[in-house]
């Protein structure tokens, strides 16, 4: 890896991951100290913050799943889950020390990747569950609650898919 590629690839773990997953953190931990434990199928009455009425609210779940709740039951769920943060998170940085993100946007993308699987993976070393608390009502669905870091995940695949659609970028010169 060059020195340069080098150099961004530490400035955007500092600048865009570290403080993305800071973030995730913070509201996780107010998130678990402002409301109670959530009980089953009742996530949005008087343990619920409403900010916009009828469509955004502010509550706790309990994912021990991945993405909308997927695969919650299964037993050893959580160890699972956690081995695949792990090698996902080792991937992308050996990837991005070969050089796979040549573009701006697939930095962006493996960065906001990286700060996303750390908030989870914090989380499930910690609980043993992923903590959502964002809940929106899209009027034709309630999307499923989700979290800083499901959001910089998502984020991640979208800049990706465009990536996939964009030119290849001129190699660089050696030397430069």
């Amino acid at each position: 890896m060059s020195k340069s590629n080098s150099n961004s690839m530490l400035k955007l773990l500092l600048c865009l991951s570290l403080p993305l997953f800071v973030l995730d953190f913070v509201t996780k931990e107010w998130t678990v100290r402002t409301f109670p434990a959530p009980e089953e199928f009742a996530p949005y009455d008087e343990r619920s913050i409403t900010v916009i009425e009828g469509f955004f609210w502010l509550h706790r779940v309990h994912n021990r799943g991945i993405a909308f709740g997927g695969f919650g039951g299964v037993e050893h769920a959580n160890l699972i889950f956690t081995f695949i943060a792990l090698a996902a998170l080792a991937a992308i940085l050996w990837f991005w020390r070969r050089g796979a993100f040549p573009t701006r946007a697939m930095s962006l993308a493996a960065a906001l990747l990286v700060a996303g699987i750390l908030g989870n993976l914090t989380d499930r070393l910690l609980r043993g569950y992923v903590v959502d608390f964002l809940s929106f009502n899209l009027g034709f669905m309630m999307w499923p609650s989700f979290n800083v870091a499901d959001a910089c995940i998502c984020v991640a695949a979208g800049l990706l898919f465009i990536s996939a659609f964009q030119a290849e970028p001129e190699p660089r010169p050696e030397g430069s």
